[in-house]
């Protein structure tokens, strides 16, 4: 917690990009991989600090879920963790972000860490799969990506087609779930920008207006559209997952973005994430606990300020909100659980089997 604040960290992920598990063209596979650490882990650290960095071994084999709890519990304010899975089997056999991580994590840090699963409308049997993960997994939402590479070509798909999303959305209302993550914003690699567009969530909130749709990476790119949907569908959620590291790396592009979702009546459905092991944990919440609002950007754009209510929304509660979860039961998980947090925090990425000394 920050003060009595409840954080949730709404995604965070396990790297498995191992040559073993490549599914693609090897070249293929290592540039996805080194895009994802050299621009966005080593180009979005805090300046002039290098204890957040992972060494290339840790970030490309991370299925390490000692490492990854003890970044969220152990060296960090974050209370709740949300594993989420990446269904990239075009890519990785395993998947980019492997589901069985998660379930260790869940099971190791009793709860403390909830799943997303990754679907893809690409596998056989997408269906059946919603059952398997709902009934056998105890997922508390899906998580999907509007494309994939697939025998080397490109394959992509919209939230709002009735015969392959519908009868996702429908399987996953039947059970109970609330929630449909979807990754926009952020295209995967060289392939084309138009699927990561966020157009395609309004005929799916319109026609599922008790489904929650969480668009991670909001504003990242599209922010006007982003910020459109939020003030115009209440079950649209915005995920800042990557979009907080603009705290460090540019905090008026993070003022920017944030502003104008609180513009647009916002308030009550950003998300905090991190996405770690993309990013560790702490320097960003830390970050975004002292944060305000520039006066340049209330005076000129008009961006609200954010009070404590509004930041305790942001970091937790309205996360729990969205699920139905109570954040004082939350909360009480933390103060008599097995693993309540630390007086002080440990040393960055001291966690895991492969820690350095270890």
């Amino acid at each position: 917690m920050i003060e009595d604040i409840l954080v949730v960290d709404a995604v965070s992920h396990a790297y498995n990009q191992s040559p073993e598990n490549y599914q693609a063209d090897p070249d293929l596979c290592r540039e996805f991989a080194e895009m994802g650490y050299h621009g966005l882990h080593l180009g979005f650290q805090p300046r002039g600090e290098t204890k957040w960095i992972l060494d290339e071994e840790r970030f490309y084999n991370g299925m390490d879920p000692e490492m990854i709890g003890h970044a969220f519990f152990s060296e960090s304010p974050t209370d709740i963790a949300v594993y989420h899975s990446i269904p990239l089997y075009g890519l990785f056999k395993d998947g980019l972000s492997p589901l069985w991580v998660g379930k260790e994590m869940r099971d190791r840090y009793e709860g403390r860490v909830y799943l997303y699963a990754g679907i893809s409308p690409f596998e056989d049997g997408v269906l059946d799969k919603v059952d398997q993960l709902v009934e056998e997994q105890g997922v508390l939402a899906l998580k999907v990506y509007p494309g994939d590479i697939i025998d080397g070509v490109f394959h992509d798909w919209r939230l709002d087609d009735p015969e392959i999303a519908f009868p996702i959305i429908e399987r996953a209302q039947s059970h109970g779930l609330r929630t449909i993550a979807v990754h926009k914003s952020q295209p995967l690699g060289a392939v084309p920008i138009g699927p990561f567009n966020v157009g395609d969530l309004e005929r799916a909130a319109m026609a599922f207006p008790d489904m929650n749709f969480e668009i991670v990476h909001g504003g990242w790119a599209f922010l006007e559209e982003t910020a459109s949907l939020v003030a115009r569908f209440k079950n649209v959620y915005v995920n800042l997952e990557a979009t907080s590291a603009y705290l460090h790396k540019a905090p008026m592009i993070f003022s920017t973005i944030v502003g104008a979702f609180l513009a647009a009546g916002g308030v009550d459905r950003l998300l905090w994430a991190t996405g770690a092991m993309l990013y560790h944990p702490r320097p960003y919440v830390e970050a975004f606990w002292d944060w305000q609002m520039p006066e340049s950007l209330q005076d000129g754009y008009g961006y609200p300020a954010l009070s404590r209510e509004d930041k305790a929304g942001i970091l937790g509660g309205n996360f729990a909100r969205m699920h139905g979860l109570s954040v004082e039961k939350l909360k009480s998980r933390i103060v008599d659980g097995r693993f309540p947090k630390p007086e002080e925090f440990a040393e960055p990425w001291s966690g895991g089997r492969r820690a350095v000394g270890a």
